[in-house]
């Protein structure tokens, strides 16, 4: 060819392992769990979309810890701990989001937000209005006229809104010097611990269904809480991206309204709700439940491109006779391939089940995936089968939080381990085959 010949490309790099954790279902997964579990070997630890209207629990040492808004590898001391691209949620965000959930409650239209402000702040965002965490490190006297103007914007829209402008001031200034030493080009400084080949770790919040594209919206959060929202709010190239795990919950669980096909409003689902202890960790609602929905599953794996699956709370089904997955849906009497593009004709979906037989045993005790009940292990097989995901982890017993720790010790070579704890402290962590534990 014609001029100068190409430069070679380096290969002096070490590209680092990017590992991505999202929920699979409409969140409460437990995520938080698995990342604290992953966080033990990774060198940063990232969130990178929504805000502290999620909900993440872990226990370390006996002492529960809730996560909202921080990255909940950040109790790991040697991980250094990622927001992505910030905007600021105000005190009047929060404060319009209830009265907005009021309107829409008046006119039988209520989403169930957890009024923590975030669908105005990403209104302000997408109206470019808002204002960024660089806003308030910058010119103060510019920040003091954008939250002016901010603030009067929403005042127009709410005229029983009231804003104390300078004490706000006040406080945010104080905030600004707090903050401004924890402030980074968070892209750039990826950028750089991934040609370190650092581990770098993403925890997703929400969930896949609630994702404001491809959930069921309008009963939805207001970010991209699939595998797209990694790469918008951390900058991080989606080829960078090496591991996707989807955390799934035995059966499935949903806080707030919206459409449900597989819930149950019966004493199975009261069983699960009680067994579970599905309680929402930021709005302190009881969760809805039911059956495992693999349909639903089947749509996420197509949008997030699953690589494993972590299954947890297995055992919450242990004294259940039969146990019935979703396969497929139903609409106005036909069977549709596809998720259903509105939340009325979700609402209308009939689910198609399979029944297996229960297995009526209680899993505290188990120590490898064959001494699983048979009927748990046809569970779990079935699961794998039907979504073409390979289910990598498996949490059993209530105390999923304390299986940190440990479970990368298990050999590359593990099928699948079974995380079992019990009376706070790990068992085990084994193999679907031949387990080896690594001291």
């Amino acid at each position: 060819m014609n001029g100068s010949p190409r430069k070679k490309q380096r290969t002096d790099v070490q590209e680092s392992i990017v590992t991505v954790i999202l929920g699979a279902q409409w969140g409460d997964e437990g995520k938080g769990k698995v990342v604290d579990l992953l966080a033990t070997t990774a060198d940063v630890v990232c969130r990178c979309q929504g805000g502290n209207n999620a909900g993440h629990t872990i226990v370390v040492d006996g002492i529960e810890y809730d996560f909202h808004l921080l990255p909940s590898g950040i109790i790991q001391p040697n991980v250094k701990s990622v927001i992505g691209k910030a905007h600021l949620v105000f005190d009047f965000h929060q404060a319009v989001d209830g009265l907005q959930e009021q309107e829409k409650n008046q006119k039988g239209q209520g989403l169930g937000t957890t009024k923590k402000g975030i669908g105005p702040t990403y209104s302000s965002k997408a109206t470019r209005n808002g204002i960024r965490v660089g806003d308030l490190l910058g010119d103060f006297e510019k920040f003091r006229e954008k939250f002016k103007t901010l603030v009067a914007t929403y005042e127009r829209m709410f005229p029983n809104l009231q804003v104390n402008i300078e004490d706000e001031l006040v406080r945010y200034e104080k905030y600004a010097i707090k903050i401004k030493p924890l402030v980074y080009d968070t892209v750039s400084f990826l950028d750089k611990a991934i040609r370190e080949g650092k581990k770098i770790l993403v925890e997703g919040a929400n969930a896949a269904m609630l994702d404001i594209d491809f959930g069921t919206y309008p009963y939805v959060t207001s970010s991209n809480c699939t595998v797209g929202g990694v790469c918008t709010g951390l900058g991080i190239s989606p080829i960078r991206i090496s591991t996707i795990v989807g955390v799934v919950k035995a059966y499935t669980t949903r806080v707030g309204d919206g459409p449900f096909p597989t819930e149950l409003s019966n004493e199975i689902g009261d069983l699960m709700q009680e067994r579970g202890g599905e309680i929402g960790v930021t709005t302190k609602r009881k969760r809805r439940c039911g059956w495992l929905d693999v349909f639903l599953l089947q749509y996420t794996n197509m949008i997030n491109g699953y690589t494993a699956f972590c299954v947890t709370k297995l055992d919450i089904l242990d004294t259940l006779k039969e146990v019935k997955i979703a396969v497929g849906y139903n609409l106005n009497g036909k069977r549709i391939h596809y998720m259903p593009s509105t939340a009325s004709d979700l609402a209308k979906v009939e689910c198609e089940y399979i029944t297996l037989p229960g297995w009526e045993a209680s899993t505290e005790n188990v120590r490898e995936f064959s001494d699983l009940p048979k009927n748990a292990q046809s569970y779990i097989n079935k699961i794998e089968e039907l979504v073409g995901v390979p289910i990598k982890w498996i949490g059993v017993d209530f105390d999923l939080f304390m299986i940190t720790y440990s479970l990368l010790r298990c050999k590359r070579n593990c099928k699948i381990a079974v995380i079992i704890v019990r009376k706070r402290k790990l068992l085990y962590l084994v193999g679907r085959k031949q387990f080896t534990y690594v001291a």
